[in-house]
């Protein structure tokens, strides 16, 4: 189960969201409509632990994505908008730009490209 509870990010007094609430279940194709600027990138960038949110709370599984970030990540897929990988890089290249960039460990990544 995803769920997001009163969910609110504000980049200073601007609101980006304001108190989303949504249940996802198991099973469920979920979806965001509204027109651009209603804070539908940003909810799904929280919902995946990709932005912390200003209060509020974004649950997989149950686990809070401020408190347990990585191993709920672990239930996450994410597929945006745009292709947002570099086509000037080959895949492994892109594999070890983005896991650094989202934090994963030199030796953690390691063991994941030699598998």
């Amino acid at each position: 189960m995803i769920e997001a509870q009163e969910l609110t990010k504000k980049f200073g007094d601007f609101a980006a969201t304001d108190h989303v609430n949504f249940v996802v279940q198991r099973g469920e194709i979920f979806g965001l409509l509204g027109p651009n600027g209603a804070g539908k990138s940003t909810t799904f960038k929280m919902m995946c632990g990709l932005l912390v949110p200003t209060s509020g709370k974004a649950l997989v599984l149950d686990m809070d994505l401020k408190v347990s970030s990585g191993k709920a990540r672990q239930h996450l897929g994410y597929m945006a908008q745009k292709f947002s990988l570099y086509g000037n890089l080959t895949v492994e290249q892109n594999l070890r730009f983005f896991s650094g960039v989202y934090g994963l460990r030199a030796a953690r990544r390691m063991k994941k490209f030699s598998a």
